[in-house]
């Protein structure tokens, strides 16, 4: 295990609220902080600890694979802040795009010409983990000439199939 500061601020916030907690029950002070002292890893660990990681939506950044983008779709989210960042992507073609990322998976739709475009791909890249998350995460690549020059990261709405209207 890692000695953060977070790991350390938050280990002392448990221990004061149960050190509070504990002094309502038993006026003895020692006898709170002794109980507090040894309860305190138990309810971080396996209470403030999951707690938080339920509400939050920490995920962890991996570079750009293209392995594991075709093996992992559910995963893509980690990946796609990198390959924004680093402008992996722009200036490859649609043929390298489709050897790095694999066919894609729906065009967007222009207006002006009431059809597909086909200079603007999407892909799917899963659903970041938390609690109140309701929208799954997408990536518009926009080519040019045949060349990437943009990527867009977007979210949208998840509907499920048997969902009713």
């Amino acid at each position: 295990m890692i000695i953060t500061p977070f790991l350390v601020i938050f280990m002392i916030v448990v221990f004061v609220l149960l050190f509070l907690f504990l002094n309502t029950v038993d006026k003895r002070k020692w006898l709170s902080a002794l109980i507090a002292l040894i309860l305190t890893p138990f309810v971080y660990f396996y209470m403030f600890y999951p707690f938080v990681n339920i509400i939050s939506n920490y995920h962890h950044q991996k570079y750009f694979d293209s392995e594991a983008w075709t093996e992992k779709p559910a995963l893509r989210y980690e990946m796609i802040d990198n390959t924004i960042a680093s402008d992996t992507l722009i200036g490859a073609s649609k043929e390298d795009i489709t050897a790095l990322l694999g066919k894609y998976e729906w065009l967007s739709w222009n207006d002006t010409t009431k059809s597909h475009d086909n200079d603007k791909w999407n892909y799917g890249l899963g659903i970041e983990p938390g609690a109140f998350n309701s929208e799954k995460e997408c990536v518009e690549i926009i080519f040019k000439n045949d060349k990437v020059i943009a990527l867009n990261r977007y979210q949208q709405e998840i509907k499920y199939e048997n969902e009713n209207q």
